[in-house]
C-alpha cells in the first residue's frame, strides 16, 4: 500500500507555468515536475492580459496527469504567482474583466492621482508597502469602472475560485495591493474609501494554510476524481519561496532571485518608520503571523531582455553560455543601476544599458560577456546596498543570506553576491516556491505542524550551494564607484 502523502502545486511564474507533484514520505520531501506551459502575456487592444483559459486548461492538464500517475496518493492542490495582478467577478460569478498583467501601462500617471486623493506618506503609513507603478492600488485607479456585485480576486485566489467556486482572497498575496493594513492583516477601509475604491469588492481574508474545499462537480469530471482538497498555500511566490527558505535562524535573510530580486528579512512584526518609507522597503505578508521586510529590485529582468534582443538579432547563446562569458571578462569595466527608469521598460535593453553607461561617463560594453558581468555585478553592489539598510533599519546584523529561485542557479552572480555583500551565501534549492507551497499544504493536513517543522523537512530533502566572500577589497573599491554613479545619474 502506497502510504505517501502528494501534494500538488501550480506555480505561475514569468514565462511559464507548472504543476510539480510533492511527494511527502513522513520524513523526506521529493518533487516532479508533472508539467510546464507557456505563460506569456496576450496582447488586446486596451493592453497586455493574462491568458488565463490557457492557463486554467493547463492546470487541469496536469491535476488529471498526477491522478493517471499517482491515483488517490494525491490529497491536495494549492496555487501561487506573483502579485498585484487581479480578476473581477460580477454579480454572477463570472470573470468581468481579462486580468490585466502588472506591466501594462494603463497604470501611467495613477500614482500622482492617488496621491492627490491621500498623501503618499500616509498612504505608507497605513500600508507599509513600497511604491511600484504597478501595484494593485494603481491598477485598481486605472480600471474603467466598476459593475455592482464585483468581487476581486488575486490571481491565486482565482485560480482556486475555478477549481471550487470559492471566494477568498489569502493574505500573503492581498499584502502585495498596497490595500492591506499589515499590522491587523484587514483591508485599509479608510485608504479604499479615500481612493473611490468600491468597498464590497474587498472580501474575506484567509490565512495561508487554510483549506478551502473540494473540487467543483465539473472539474472533478474532468480531472478524473473528487477527493482532491484546495488549500491555499501563501499564494504570492516570494512568501512560499520564503517558507522554502532551509534555514535553522528565527529570522532569516532572503533573496528570491528571478526576473525580480527581492531581498528582505522574516520578521515577527511590521517595520513602517521614516527610514524604512525612504528606503521604499515593504512589509509583505508571510505566513503564521510573520512579516516580509523586503525591497524590490530589478533582477534578472535586465539580462533577460538582453538576451531577447541578441536573439531577435541573430545572436543566440544560452544563459549558460553568456554566464560562462561573463566569468572570463575583466571585471568592473561599468556599473549600472538596475533600478534606473531606463530599464523599467525599454525596447532594446543593451541600447539603454549603453546609453546609461555614456551618460555617467562609463565605456558602453561591446560584447555579450561584459553586458553580462555588467549587470551581475551591478546587481551584486545593488544587493549590498539593500543589506545595509536593511541592517541599519531593523537593527540586526546579518552574516548569511539565503538565495532561492531560479537565480540560484547562477553560481556566478551568486560569488559575486557573496564578495559584495561580505557575507555567506546559501544558495538553493532552486525549487523553493514549490516546495514552500507544499510545506503549507502538509501543515493543513496536519503532516507538519509549524515552519521550524517545514524549513527542517527543506534541510533534510534538498542539497544547497555554500558561497563564502573572497576578494572583498576590489568589491569595495567597486561599490564606491557604484554609489557615484547613482548620485550622477540624472
Amino acid at each position: 500500500m502506497n502510504s505517501n502523502k502528494i501534494c500538488l502545486a501550480v506555480d505561475l511564474g514569468a514565462g511559464s507555468g507548472r504543476v510539480v507533484a510533492g511527494i511527502y514520505n513522513g520524513s523526506r520531501l521529493e518533487l516532479n515536475e508533472l508539467n510546464r506551459f507557456p505563460h506569456a502575456p496576450v496582447k488586446a487592444a486596451d493592453g497586455w492580459h493574462w491568458n488565463v483559459e490557457h492557463l486554467f486548461n493547463h492546470i487541469k492538464q496536469g491535476i488529471a496527469l498526477a491522478v493517471k500517475k499517482y491515483g488517490d496518493a494525491v490529497v491536495s492542490i494549492g496555487v501561487d504567482t506573483w502579485g498585484v495582478d487581479y480578476g473581477l467577478l460580477d454579480a454572477n460569478g463570472k470573470l468581468s474583466n481579462t486580468p490585466f498583467q502588472y506591466r501594462d501601462s494603463r497604470t501611467n500617471g495613477m500614482q500622482e492621482k492617488a496621491f492627490q486623493r491621500m498623501p503618499q506618506r500616509e498612504i505608507y503609513q497605513r500600508t507599509g508597502i513600497q511604491f511600484m507603478f504597478f501595484n494593485t492600488l494603481f491598477q485598481l485607479l486605472a480600471e474603467k469602472e466598476f459593475q455592482k456585485g464585483q468581487s476581486l480576486l488575486f490571481m491565486p485566489d482565482l485560480i482556486h475560485y475555478f477549481l471550487t467556486g470559492i471566494c477568498a482572497n489569502e493574505k500573503s498575496i492581498a499584502s502585495t495591493s498596497q490595500l492591506l493594513n499589515p499590522h491587523t492583516q484587514t483591508w485599509e477601509r479608510d485608504l479604499i474609501r479615500s481612493m473611490g475604491l468600491p468597498e464590497n469588492i474587498f472580501g474575506r481574508l484567509i490565512d495561508a494554510g487554510t483549506v478551502l474545499g473540494g473540487m467543483l462537480p465539473e472539474v472533478a469530471a474532468e480531472i478524473g476524481t473528487n477527493k482532491l482538497r484546495v488549500i491555499a498555500p501563501a499564494g504570492h511566490d516570494t512568501a512560499s519561496a520564503v517558507v522554502g527558505v532551509p534555514a535553522e535562524e528565527s529570522e532569516p535573510v532572503f533573496l528570491s532571485s528571478g526576473t525580480w530580486s527581492l531581498m528582505g528579512r522574516e520578521l515577527k512584526q511590521p517595520v513602517i518608520s521614516e527610514a524604512s518609507y525612504k528606503a521604499s522597503f515593504s512589509n509583505e505578508g508571510g505566513v503564521f503571523g510573520t512579516t516580509r521586510f523586503l525591497k524590490n529590485i530589478a533582477g534578472m529582468w535586465l539580462l533577460q531582455e538582453c538576451k531577447r534582443a541578441w536573439d531577435a538579432a541573430g545572436n543566440s547563446d544560452s544563459y549558460n553560455s553568456l554566464e560562462n562569458r561573463a566569468g572570463k571578462c575583466p571585471p568592473f569595466k561599468a556599473l549600472i543601476d538596475p533600478d534606473a527608469v531606463d530599464f523599467q521598460a525599454p525596447s532594446d535593453m543593451p541600447a539603454a544599458i549603453a546609453a546609461f553607461c555614456h551618460r555617467t561617463g562609463q565605456p558602453a560594453p561591446e560584447d555579450r560577456g561584459v553586458f553580462t558581468r555588467v549587470i551581475f555585478e551591478s546587481l551584486a553592489l545593488k544587493y549590498r546596498l539593500v543589506k545595509e539598510s536593511l541592517v541599519q533599519i531593523t537593527g540586526k546584523p546579518i552574516d548569511r543570506i539565503h538565495i532561492v529561485g531560479g537565480g540560484c542557479k547562477n553560481r556566478l552572480l551568486n560569488q559575486f553576491a557573496a564578495d559584495a555583500m561580505k557575507c555567506q551565501i546559501v544558495a538553493g534549492p532552486v525549487e523553493a516556491t514549490s516546495i514552500g507551497n507544499i510545506i503549507m499544504q502538509l501543515c493543513a493536513l496536519g503532516e507538519i505542524r509549524s515552519l521550524t517543522e517545514g524549513r527542517a523537512l527543506t534541510r533534510r530533502s534538498f542539497e544547497t550551494d555554500i558561497h563564502e566572500p573572497r576578494n572583498t577589497g576590489a568589491w569595495d573599491d567597486a561599490y564606491a564607484r557604484f554609489q557615484n554613479n547613482l548620485s550622477h545619474q540624472q
